[in-house]
């Protein structure tokens, strides 16, 4: 069953991103492109309109003859293709793709319906357009990356056909497909509007919330490994702060923890005796990095929940400039390409997984250290110790990966520089900031990855396997399936790059 493209939720994205479902254009969607078109036809015969016929940006105080009209948006295809940087891989592409498709069957943006109707072939077909990383200031929209996009519709410029990189032409005809040809505003509706940073934002989305879910069981894992009390996570402790991500991570870790014989319960050891030892061996409290898990992902969850919310309705709006209103036959002139929505909720987005990403790599530290947890050799080194290393030099991996993300945590949102002839005086560098969001969570994945193969041996070390609770002994099987129990030291960046992929749920990459 194909997905439809009227209004995408993100359980859509996620089946036609990772899922590669085929998607449709509805037909009342493919009349409503239609009618706008008809209507702009119409309308904009005797009328000056932005982009139509005049110029672009500080250029729209001149005038352009009628009969220069279609070579205009041509021209500005041509002019804008100056993307540079790093070329997005075809799963953001994709997403570009859907999110402009998205936003265009609205039928506020006066094109010809080919347009949506090829856009939906190159999804279908695994086209996948050369878009560079940098060259969008975020308001304007993505002016550059969206044009590399649109070169591609008009036939020129490079794409990805088949796992080859060709000339848009020839994988035009490699498809049977035709390239569009441009009526009365094709080049500033396709390159003006949000769709890049929403795109890449959708896949960081999908992502970050994966992520979530596996540094929740890690941190249950964790407490399993240290023979932990419960009460940290209970539901009465819980319920009296009233955070919703508080209380639905703490939930996930009485699901998670159900079944495990590994959790101390606080009664047995200090309310159902008298205590009357100076010195208590058995640890009152643990280490925040333990205990206060639904405290600091519990924002987490926020961040990422709020985020959804905004990235789908910017996903389903329309975000080019003018809008073409065919029911109140008008057309309006504002700034719905600006892209402060998305730039900040990928800063909030990119802050949240770094902190994630800091809680990750103090529970290693908490396993590495044998002074802190007590129970554990150094670096979990199963060896001799001083002869063989364990996961000491994979905390090395772990504390740099974090303290870049520290770095890059810094928001984007706020470094607007003016452009344009001071026409673009306020902007929003929204793929900026989604790119940037991207590596911090890229980096979370390493750091995650890093932590589970210190838990793996962790469990090892202590021979708890069969204590474990049901999900976390699920886990640890599917681990050790691909990466065994290793005493003698070895190169494990083979063995990190597998953890990673069965954290995204994908196929090694070779």
């Amino acid at each position: 069953m194909c997905i439809i493209v009227d209004n995408l939720t993100l359980e859509d994205c996620e089946s036609v991103l990772f899922g590669n479902k085929k998607i449709e254009i509805s037909k009342a969607a493919l009349n409503r492109v239609e009618d706008n078109y008809k209507f702009l036809q119409k309308f904009s015969n005797d009328k000056l309109i932005y982009g139509i016929n005049t110029g672009f940006g500080p250029m729209a105080q001149y005038r352009i003859d009628d009969e220069f009209r279609v070579q205009l948006q041509y021209n500005f295809v041509r002019s804008h293709a100056t993307g540079t940087g790093n070329v997005l891989p075809p799963l953001y592409a994709k997403a570009v793709m859907l999110a402009r498709l998205c936003t265009l069957l609205r039928g506020y943006s006066g094109i010809h319906p080919e347009v949506p109707q090829l856009i939906a072939e190159f999804i279908n077909k695994g086209i996948t357009p050369q878009i560079f990383e940098h060259g969008s200031v975020g308001a304007s929209g993505d002016l550059v990356q969206l044009d590399h996009l649109t070169l591609n519709l008009i036939g020129e410029g490079e794409v990805f056909f088949k796992g080859e990189k060709m000339a848009a032409a020839r994988a035009l005809e490699l498809t049977g497909l035709k390239p569009i040809k441009m009526h009365i505003r094709e080049a500033l509706s396709l390159a003006n509007g949000t769709s890049c940073m929403t795109g890449i934002g959708i896949v960081n989305l999908l992502y970050a919330k994966k992520l979530l879910r596996h540094t929740i069981l890690a941190s249950v894992l964790i407490n399993e490994i240290t023979a932990s009390f419960d009460d940290h996570f209970s539901e009465e402790l819980n319920a009296v702060k009233l955070h919703k991500g508080q209380r639905e991570v703490a939930a996930m870790m009485r699901d998670i923890a159900n079944g495990s014989r590994r959790f101390h319960k606080r009664k047995d050891y200090f309310y159902d005796k008298k205590i009357t030892d100076k010195y208590l061996k058995i640890k009152v409290q643990e280490y925040y990095s333990l205990r206060c898990v639904p405290q600091v992902l519990g924002p987490v969850f926020d961040t990422i929940d709020f985020c959804e919310k905004i990235l789908v309705e910017e996903l389903n709006s329309v975000s080019d400039n003018p809008i073409i209103d065919s029911e109140n036959e008008n057309v309006f002139h504002g700034g719905n390409f600006h892209g402060d929505y998305i730039s900040m909720e990928m800063d909030k987005l990119k802050i949240a997984i770094t902190k994630l990403t800091m809680l990750m790599e103090r529970q290693c530290n908490y396993l590495c250290h044998d002074r802190i947890n007590n129970i554990l050799p150094p670096f979990v080194n199963l060896g001799t110790l001083g002869f063989n290393y364990g996961v000491q030099a994979l905390h090395f991996t772990a504390t740099s990966t974090t303290a870049e993300s520290q770095t890059l945590s810094n928001p984007m949102c706020v470094h607007s520089i003016p452009c344009n002839n001071e026409n673009q005086d306020v902007v929003s560098m929204g793929t900026n900031s989604a790119l940037i969001a991207r590596t911090v969570i890229e980096n979370a994945y390493q750091v995650t990855a890093v932590h589970f193969m210190t838990l793996m041996q962790a469990v090892d070390c202590l021979k708890i396997a069969d204590d474990l609770s049901p999900q976390t002994r699920t886990v640890y099987n599917e681990v050790r399936a691909f990466f065994p129990t290793f005493v003698e030291d070895h190169p494990l960046y083979p063995d990190l790059r597998k953890v990673i992929c069965y954290l995204k749920g994908e196929p090694e990459e070779k």
